[in-house]
């Protein structure tokens, strides 16, 4: 099963709902929704539909990341990379609750490319997943310079997915393969026909897979990826 999304509601809520069965919600990442607007949309999407989420940032980035600015908040150096204090746990709670309002079953945590391979980010990361209750699947999508080695052996041992882009690199473990389209040259990027084909046979590799466009044409590359699977 191939299932086709967009990072966040394309085109607006009510008409997402109408021509996709999968979302990924991002207002998570930035500053999570209050409960109550989040079972509105539950309540709001079709019995059918899915909604998976990114965790809080402030679980995976330092108080040193942009993404704070947009957000509107004061960052703390208590902030990111997996570190297990008050913060971040509390950070995991919101996005547990978050995450039970919309019946999700999968939570993306997203690393910055400062998240790099070195021996405590990987004892944070361990120290992080062994102190969560795994009620989800947890994906696991780095950005930093990691040995393909290193990302096996910890997605195995932590019980993660490997997130990835598929066109830049290959999911090396885990199951259902989460993929997200961040545009060939960038965001600014509109996918072609021969591309959306190549995914295509990517996926069909696969039993089951997620296809998250996440690109200025996000929208019209995923109703056009659809129409290419139909046609299977």
């Amino acid at each position: 099963m191939i299932k086709v999304g967009c990072c966040g509601f394309a085109g607006g809520m009510a008409n997402y709902f109408k021509k996709f069965k999968v979302v990924e919600v991002q207002q998570t990442f930035y500053k999570p929704p209050r409960i109550e607007t989040a079972k509105k949309w539950r309540s709001m999407a079709p019995s059918d539909f899915e909604f998976t989420l990114k965790a809080w940032q402030v679980i995976t980035h330092p108080a040193s990341s942009p993404t704070y600015r947009k957000a509107g908040i004061e960052a703390k150096p208590s902030y990111g990379f997996f570190k297990v204090n008050d913060d971040t746990m509390q950070a995991w709670d919101a996005t547990k609750e978050i995450a039970k309002a919309l019946n999700s079953k999968i939570i993306i945590f997203q690393c910055p490319a400062s998240f790099k391979e070195n021996e405590e980010n990987i004892k944070n990361m361990k120290e992080f997943f062994s102190s969560v209750s795994h009620d989800f699947i947890f994906g696991w999508e780095p950005r930093g310079n990691w040995k393909e080695e290193t990302i096996r052996r910890i997605c195995e041992e932590l019980d993660l997915i490997h997130v990835v882009d598929p066109f830049k690199n290959e999911s090396l473990y885990g199951m259902p393969k989460y993929y997200r389209l961040h545009g060939m040259k960038g965001y600014n990027y509109d996918y072609s026909i021969d591309e959306l084909k190549k995914l295509k046979e990517v996926c069909l590799k696969h039993s089951e897979a997620y296809c998250m466009f996440n690109n200025t044409k996000m929208l019209k590359n995923a109703m056009e990826f659809m129409e290419l699977l139909e046609k299977e």
